[in-house]
């Protein structure tokens, strides 16, 4: 008898490990431990906050229609919140994670279960901090897989691989944002980049520490290509090989092969490799650099991994090729490359572009300046302080989390409703900047009614420089219906929009030194972050968010928050 309960305890403990079946969809439990882990790399050691003391952190794998309940538990002394980088999160805001905005960040000691369903989504995101700078360590893939017996619109690879580029900092990130922020100067840039935590050979006291994907001979591999960066877009490319674009940010696009891609930070791109056919008698350089517009500093340096053909034979001594990457301040490249992206628009994965416009909105984006406090001096241009805006608001965050406040009627005094619908002063956007660099601060948000359809243009300005700035959604996926360089002409401008397969994604590069055009449709009730993906712009108040209130119907309403949300 007692060898009988030994073994049915065996089993329950067992199945308690597997996924959970319901109906639609699997429930899949993880477990996050923020935690404190030394780490090495180009000879320095530090203590880095990290998930689980992996760096980057664990993957997360789901279906199509999948449940997730992702436990967080902080054991490190700074707050702390995960975001779950485009995943929609329809009615269930509570789990989309940046702090102050959804929830009040996890405090030291606090956990909070994350419960979220993927709807309609398949392929590669990812997950990060979304406090500060944290998220420099804190980062990991999420691969969605289609639904059982789906198969890809594309060749079955053989293999798939993740690649998540992301920056390694000799000193700790918060110190390097703490003294920013006290200075109201440009932060230390990073010490290096790297391909899935590690930077490579070309940086000193590095090369143990390199990247190598291993492949077959006459194979298909799956990317799946993730730029976790901190502050930079990166060019990508793999010598003698020739990469074919399947899908961005979790959306199917139309392929197109290429030699180098470039990813914004917060963007995700899958890409097919076809290894040659006979062992080469090589090995070949994968580089990721940065493509810089602004005039900032930046971090000029290249991380490096391996590609090498598998052999039997133990071959010393191999060639190594390199790729040739763009210049560093190609934008001609960058643009030719984004209008190549389109959606794959058929019956199966079919673009619903919003055609009548409810509502038409024009934020200008980019950088400018705060007074320095009194008697005091600031690193800023002429004495100030760096700042950043959309429409002139410099996004102030607020000390409570604004959906709560939304969804408990406590508003007053924490958030205004009148973000501005365009900018208050016009001004040559992109030619001679005005005197007065000055920008105003505000904790505003734009509230949209339920299933309103938006056309968004964002104007980049020149105000100490033009620059690309990658803005990120929350909430919602948008078409990319139109760029162009200067300033945005509402009379001819939409004329060579296109609606009929533009592609769909969740975070865009305005262009530097000019616009781009997107279009959504508000059908997920709560308040949703929209912000510079280079988290300088957004520490700035590069930010906004956006309040979409409820619908009529049960099933367009934002469901209650869960018992365990954070409080501030």
């Amino acid at each position: 008898m007692g060898g009988l309960l030994a073994i049915f305890l065996s089993l329950v403990a067992i199945l308690s490990l597997l996924p959970v079946y319901t109906i639609g969809g699997t429930t899949r439990s993880y477990e996050f431990n923020i935690q404190l882990q030394n780490m090495t790399r180009l000879c320095h050691t530090r203590s880095m906050v990290t998930v689980n003391g992996k760096f980057p952190g664990p993957q997360i794998f789901a279906r199509e229609g999948d449940r997730l309940l992702i436990k967080v538990t902080n054991h490190v002394s700074h707050n702390i919140s995960i975001h779950w980088h485009g995943i929609r999160q329809l009615r269930s805001g509570w789990a989309d994670g940046p702090a102050y905005i959804t929830q009040c960040p996890i405090q030291t000691g606090q956990t909070y279960v994350y419960n979220y369903t993927i709807v309609g989504q398949r392929g590669t995101l990812f997950w990060h901090a979304h406090i500060s700078w944290l998220r420099a360590s804190v980062y990991g893939a999420i691969i969605i897989l289609p639904k059982l017996n789906v198969p890809y619109p594309f060749t079955k690879p053989y293999k798939e691989v993740p690649i998540i580029f992301g920056e390694w900092f000799n000193t700790d990130p918060e110190a390097i944002i703490s003294q920013a922020t006290q200075t109201g100067g440009g932060p230390n840039v990073s010490d290096a980049y790297t391909f899935n935590g590690f930077p490579g050979p070309l940086y000193n006291c590095s090369v143990q520490d390199t990247f190598k994907l291993k492949v077959k001979p006459a194979k298909t591999y799956l990317l799946r290509l993730i730029n976790a960066a901190l502050n930079d877009e990166l060019f990508f490319s793999i010598a003698n090989h020739t990469l074919t674009v399947v899908e961005v940010d979790a959306i199917y696009v139309k392929p197109f092969d290429t030699k180098t891609i470039i990813l914004a930070p917060g963007q995700t791109t899958n890409v097919l490799l076809k290894t040659k056919s006979i062992f080469p008698n090589a090995n070949f350089l994968m580089l990721a650099r940065p493509y810089v517009t602004g005039q900032g500093t930046f971090d000029n340096s290249t991380v490096a991994g391996i590609l090498e053909y598998e052999t039997s034979i133990h071959m010393k001594n191999l060639p190594l090729f390199s790729p040739i990457l763009p210049s560093l301040n190609d934008t001609s490249f960058v643009t030719k490359f984004s209008n190549k992206l389109r959606s794959l628009a058929n019956a199966k994965y079919p673009a619903n572009v919003p055609q009548k416009i409810d509502k038409h909105l024009f934020f200008t984006v980019g950088l400018g300046t705060a007074p320095c406090a009194q008697n005091t001096t600031c690193q800023g241009p002429n004495g100030t302080r760096f700042a950043a805006s959309i429409n002139n608001v410099s996004f102030v965050q607020p000390s409570v989390a604004l959906l709560q406040s939304h969804f408990s009627n406590k508003s007053n005094g924490v958030y205004s409703p009148y973000f501005p619908i365009s900018p208050l002063h016009w001004f040559n956007y992109t030619g001679t900047p005005p005197n007065n660099t000055f920008v105003s601060n505000g904790t505003k948000l734009m509230v949209l009614q339920f299933n309103t359809s938006v056309e968004l243009v964002m104007q980049d300005t020149s105000i100490l420089g033009a620059e690309s700035h990658p803005l990120h959604l929350h909430g919602f996926n948008f078409f990319v219906v139109g760029q162009g360089f200067g300033n945005y002409n509402p009379k001819k401008d939409p004329k060579n929009f296109n609606l009929v397969d533009p592609v769909e994604r969740n975070t865009v590069g305005v262009p530097s030194g000019g616009w781009v055009a997107i279009r959504f449709l508000a059908d997920n009730p709560g308040v949703w972050f929209m912000h510079c993906h280079l988290e300088v712009h957004t520490g700035w108040g590069l930010k906004m968010a956006w309040l979409v209130l409820d619908g009529k119907l049960p099933n367009q309403k934002l469901l209650p928050p869960p018992a365990d949300l954070p409080k501030c």
